[in-house]
């Protein structure tokens, strides 16, 4: 007796059947078996992609090794050659593209490691606070305008950490930021024309195309700002897309932020302790102006665990706040305790309460801070010296908010700080991850919180990351390396100068995302070499003679989408331009508008994570295939109407 389908199983099984359908029909009109094979190919890779057959990666690799063996297979297949050369069938591995990938994975670890991409992070939270609404615009314009200038991986690589930054200190999900970072950066190429390669390609191939056009249909080459009105339009309807729409359409993951609820959750069950953590700012005239940490927090039952008097006074961690510092007017106090106990404080002496964190963003954000556990051992120098006698705060860097013993629980304004410590006490403090570290290298005390963010930041290897950087920026665009040795540069730089080391470096590289570009690079050489891309080309503009210029036009924007979702964009750039160069001058068009419609339309890859930006985010988000068809199709749609409409206008 067989097992019932549900509802998924079925809607794979009619799919098969229609694909399976689709590609017995094309086989009956193509000219040749290689064409067949190819397009049975690409609609199985559709297909395990579009209903996740298998994980995307290990899908890509399925595909490539059947590439790979049809050279075995070929008198079994009805073709003569294999469809990619074995040769060549792991090029991709080394490809530029690939290793470009590698190498801005490396640099924005690079970036990160010297506290950069957390200093940039804390800056947007500052100025957009830590609504979708707000977050989204900053985050997509900043990347925009910066793929105009450098490859759009590139952005949306350099500005991974920052969004998972803000992702872990606002609790948004980093599913939720990603994709509009990452559709936002394969805008940002539409800017100019060097945003994105084929834009860089498209005047050579205009100067190509001249030599064989007689002078009545010589084409001008672009300037460097010729397509900016264009992109100005796309990203501006990419960030109202995603502001207006972006809850029905992305994805809601679990992320970091979930995980800090957890910890939460835990320290309120185990112990009963519900703290909020506020910001609040002394005005004149405050009651507790003059008054010591001392005198204000056992009256309050509140904990202060950072302030700034000044600009040039932080105090924070270890060696920064004690318990006799003064309160000034205009001082900025981050405050931890219950809410009732916060709101009490904050009326009872008039301040001025930020719920959200803006000054202490950076300082104080889950990534650097929180709440953790520590033991007395026997062995310790602590025993029998309470928290008071060792100035605990200004000494160790933390910040006691209750001591349990023998299954009490001691908080805040029950005399913690005066209580002798005893072997096994349990101490709940508030601390920077930097400071908990030390103390696990400390015999006084045993750390039980274990899972909290070890990061050994290195700012002063600013200097070294940021010359990098500029000297890679520097050889993208004005040398005439190739994209992925430019990139290399920057990268090894750092690991020389010591921001990274090669382990970390490794550590940084999103092998999946590797694996999944690299084994789809085959399918684009088969698809162009078989000369399936031409007959798909060819036979889809048979169909549309004698229409109208624009519909002429749309459908060379649509079949520039199409190609690129299954091979590279200069791959779809390169066969098309001549293609529609002809059809323009054929129709009595302008054949510069029609090149430059190809290579604005290769940029129109978000429905399926084959482009190198969306593989980059799929990982980190935890996107699957079909999140991107839900957002990515609207998008799709959006570019084309926009980008045709703005082409015709201007031009």
């Amino acid at each position: 007796m067989g097992f019932p389908m549900n509802s998924g199983q079925i809607k794979r099984l009619v799919a098969a059947v229609i694909f399976v359908a689709i590609g017995v029909y094309s086989a009956t009109l193509v000219p040749s078996s290689e064409i067949a094979w190819v397009i049975a190919i690409l609609l199985l890779t559709i297909y395990l992609f579009a209903f996740e057959i298998l994980p995307v990666d290990v899908a890509a690799v399925t595909i490539m090794v059947f590439l790979g063996l049809t050279g075995l297979m070929g008198p079994a297949l009805g073709i003569a050659k294999p469809l990619v050369d074995p040769k060549h069938l792991f090029d991709g591995f080394a490809g530029n593209a690939v290793m470009s990938i590698v190498a801005v994975m490396i640099i924005g670890a690079g970036l990160d490691k010297t506290g950069l991409m957390s200093t940039v992070a804390g800056f947007i939270l500052r100025i957009g606070g830590t609504t979708e609404r707000r977050v989204i615009p900053l985050i997509s314009t900043t990347v925009g305008i910066i793929s105009s200038f450098m490859q759009n991986v590139g952005a949306a690589a350099l500005f991974l950490p920052v969004v998972s930054r803000i992702s872990a200190r606002t609790g948004l999900p980093l599913s939720r930021l990603l994709m509009p970072m990452g559709f936002c950066a394969i805008l940002g190429g539409t800017l100019t024309m060097v945003g994105s390669s084929p834009l860089i390609l498209l005047n050579d191939l205009i100067i190509t195309s001249n030599k064989t056009l007689p002078a009545a249909n010589q084409m001008p080459t672009f300037s460097l700002f010729s397509v900016t009105p264009i992109g100005i339009a796309l990203i501006t309807t990419g960030i109202l897309y995603f502001v207006l729409a972006g809850r029905y359409v992305l994805p809601s993951r679990k992320t970091e932020g979930a995980e800090a609820t957890s910890a939460i959750d835990y320290f309120q069950k185990t112990y009963g302790l519900k703290y909020e953590l506020y910001e609040m700012v002394v005005p004149h005239g405050s009651p507790i102006i003059g008054k010591t940490l001392d005198e204000i927090e056992g009256n309050y039952r509140v904990r202060i665990v950072a302030a700034v008097r000044s600009p040039d006074d932080v105090r924070i961690g270890p060696g920064g706040l004690a318990r006799d510092t003064g309160i000034e007017a205009n001082t900025i106090l981050g405050v931890i305790g219950t809410p009732p106990a916060l709101k009490v404080f904050s009326e009872s002496n008039k301040l001025n309460v930020h719920y959200d964190l803006e000054y202490f963003s950076e300082m104080l954000a889950a990534t650097k801070a929180g709440i953790g556990e520590v033991v007395i051992p026997p062995s310790s120098d602590l025993v029998g010296k309470s928290a008071r006698d060792v100035w605990m705060r200004k000494t160790y860097g933390i910040s006691t908010l209750a001591l349990h013993r023998g299954g009490e629980t001691y908080r805040e304004g029950d005399g913690i700080r005066d209580m002798p410590l005893q072997a096994g006490d349990t101490l709940v403090v508030h601390t920077s991850w930097a400071a908990l570290a030390r103390l696990e290298k400390d015999p006084n005390f045993v750390v039980v919180t274990t899972e909290y963010p070890h990061e050994e930041l290195r700012p002063h290897k600013l200097g070294f990351a940021l010359t990098f950087f500029v000297i890679t920026l520097s050889l993208i665009l004005f040398s005439d390396l190739r994209l992925s040795v430019s990139l290399l540069a920057g990268a090894m730089g750092m690991v020389l100068a010591g921001v990274l080391t090669m382990d970390e470096a490794y550590r940084a590289v999103s092998w999946k995302t590797v694996f999944l570009l690299a084994s789809l690079i085959p399918l684009g050489g088969a698809v162009e070499h078989s000369g399936t891309a031409a007959w798909i080309a060819a036979q889809t503009l048979q169909l549309l003679g004698g229409v109208p210029t624009w519909v002429l036009q749309s459908a060379i924007a649509v079949l520039a989408t199409f190609f690129t979702l299954v091979m590279s964009n200069v791959g779809a750039t390169v066969l098309l331009v001549p293609l529609a160069v002809n059809i323009a001058i054929g129709a009595g068009a302008n054949p510069a508008v029609f090149a430059l419609t190809v290579a604005i339309a290769t940029s129109n890859s978000f429905l399926i994570p084959t482009h190198q930006v969306n593989a980059l985010i799929m990982g980190p988000a935890g996107y699957r295939v079909p999140d991107f068809m839900k957002a990515g199709g609207i998008m799709t749609v959006l570019f084309l109407v926009v980008s045709l409409t703005v082409l015709n206008i201007i031009f």
